[in-house]
């Protein structure tokens, strides 16, 4: 059976989750957690970090980056810290801990993407890169427009004889 994009992309996703977590376990981290850490560490001194951040460009639900952030807090990696321009707001700011990871987790985030592209040319990384930014925008083209997995299915002949069955 031949993959299609969705199942090469969501093979490549637990590949990297795999290997990332496998890696940073000595570290008391995941994967997840340590590009989490990488990104506020990235930009925290550009201004605050605040959780919808790291919703919106991780692509994570709510529950899900508190989740991820309430364990990098308990595991002193980040503290919380209110904003004075709105008590609701709670900037993210990374501890020592944070930065005494930063060598390794760059380092492992490197050499991950090293292995991802082994033995492809700058211009088929760039392309990838294209490719992946424009299927993400297919989408949320595709979510904002509410449609279906099932809207197409009437222009199948098999799809459409087994539907009249039913």
């Amino acid at each position: 059976m031949e993959l299609d994009c969705g199942a090469w992309i969501n093979l490549l996703s637990h590949k990297v989750k795999a290997r990332l977590d496998a890696t940073l376990q000595d570290l008391g981290i995941t994967g997840v957690q340590s590009r989490v850490i990488y990104y506020i560490l990235s930009h925290c001194q550009e201004g605050p970090v605040f959780q919808r951040d790291i919703e919106n460009v991780f692509g994570l639900s709510r529950s899900t980056a508190t989740g991820i952030l309430q364990l990098l807090e308990k595991n002193g990696i980040i503290r919380r810290e209110s904003v004075a321009s709105d008590a609701r707001l709670k900037k993210l700011v990374p501890t020592q801990r944070a930065v005494d990871l930063d060598t390794q987790v760059s380092a492992c985030l490197r050499e991950t993407d090293r292995m991802l592209t082994r033995g492809l040319t700058k211009d088929q990384v760039l392309l990838f890169k294209e490719m992946a930014a424009q299927m993400l925008r297919n989408l949320d083209d595709w979510s904002d427009g509410m449609h279906s997995c099932t809207d197409g299915l009437s222009t199948c002949p098999a799809r459409k004889a087994a539907s009249k069955t039913k």
